[in-house]
């Protein structure tokens, strides 16, 4: 999958270079987008693993042939928590401000919606401030 990944970022679409162009280098709201990312069997136009969100760009075969097959994709990454956004090719290159400010809202929404993983416990075996003020209100 990731061979196939590097083959598929050097012939990316003119739809899905455009938007590469806005998304890299965390310029997005400071996100860390990636491009043709592998999951499990699939391999996703571009993801943030912070957000857990996937960024597919669509073109014409998807209209009719691709549709089940979308649907399955979309099925295996909600099972992962990963939330699918997509966006058509032509509306890449007709609504570019617009594909922008939808994705910036899909992520502030989805910031508020990803729980963040909990702290890891300080080395040594030692405790936080608050841990000891718990420790000693219970005693």
């Amino acid at each position: 999958m990731t061979a196939r990944a590097r083959r598929l970022r050097g012939k990316m679409t003119d739809a899905e270079a455009r938007l590469w162009r806005a998304l890299r280098r965390d310029q997005l709201n400071g996100h860390h987008f990636r491009r043709q990312h592998p999951v499990g069997p699939f391999t996703l136009d571009f993801y943030c693993p912070s957000l857990r969100l996937a960024i597919e760009l669509d073109g014409g075969q998807h209209a009719a042939q691709q549709k089940q097959a979308d649907e399955r994709r979309t099925r295996f990454l909600l099972e992962k928590n990963i939330a699918v956004v997509r966006y058509w090719n032509n509306d890449v290159f007709g609504n570019f401000q617009g594909v922008l400010a939808d994705l910036v809202t899909v992520i502030e929404k989805r910031s508020r919606d990803v729980t963040p993983s909990p702290p890891l416990p300080l080395s040594g075996g030692g405790s936080t401030a608050d841990s000891r003020e718990q420790q000693r209100s219970a005693l």
